[in-house]
């Protein structure tokens, strides 16, 4: 029986990432442009202060990258997560809220950008969007150019065809059960320059 073959992502032609690149910076998102997972990870970095707030959703890109492990060394960040991984959400659950919706710096990815430099992000539960929209005083997110896309309809159809099927496959290898597509965020820029950065790499990374 013969094995279909595995395809590989495959990165977005360099015209298309200028292009998106452009249409994000016009709406007040910093962009910066690295060939490597590597150069990725350092661009995060140099933009934390270390000893500074910040948080993290569970992410396959910054896995991938080396960031998410960076961010929760001991004693090199406050970082929210292992705080709340702490907490009781049935007696503290007004404090979780608060403490992941509002982190003065949150790092993380979306699903896919638009050509034309609209941002996608897809949850179940959501925790990391309300930090994306408005919650968060610094977004810095790591973005694949794979994910690039010609416009919302294809990011719908590549977060249902690509993104869900291997967050489901894995929240059931971990927790046992399924996971859900509830909510999904549209980000089309920044009210305040400077806020979101955009690492956008090259070679392809994350889901």
């Amino acid at each position: 029986m013969a094995v279909a073959p595995i395809t590989l992502p495959t990165p977005a032609p360099e015209a298309a990432i200028q292009h998106a690149a452009e249409k994000l910076r016009a709406n007040n998102v910093e962009v910066v442009i690295v060939d490597t997972a590597d150069e990725a990870r350092d661009a995060v970095l140099a933009r934390i202060p270390e000893g500074s707030e910040v948080h993290s959703g569970k992410s396959a890109t910054l896995e991938e990258i080396g960031v998410f492990t960076a961010l929760h060394e001991p004693g090199r960040y406050e970082a929210v997560r292992p705080k709340l991984q702490a907490m009781d959400r049935a007696t503290q659950g007004r404090e979780m809220r608060k403490l992941g919706a509002v982190p003065d710096t949150i790092v993380g990815s979306v699903n896919a950008i638009t050509k034309d430099g609209e941002l996608v992000a897809a949850s179940a539960t959501g925790n990391q969007l309300a930090a994306y929209a408005g919650g968060a005083g610094r977004v810095i997110l790591v973005v694949g150019s794979q994910k690039l896309v010609p416009d919302l309809d294809a990011a719908f159809r590549r977060i249902r065809e690509v993104v869900f099927p291997y967050e489901d496959a894995r929240v059931r290898a971990t927790l046992g059960v399924g996971t859900k597509l509830e909510k999904v965020l549209v980000m089309l820029g920044e009210w305040t320059e400077g806020r979101t950065t955009v690492i956008l790499v090259r070679e392809p990374v994350g889901v």
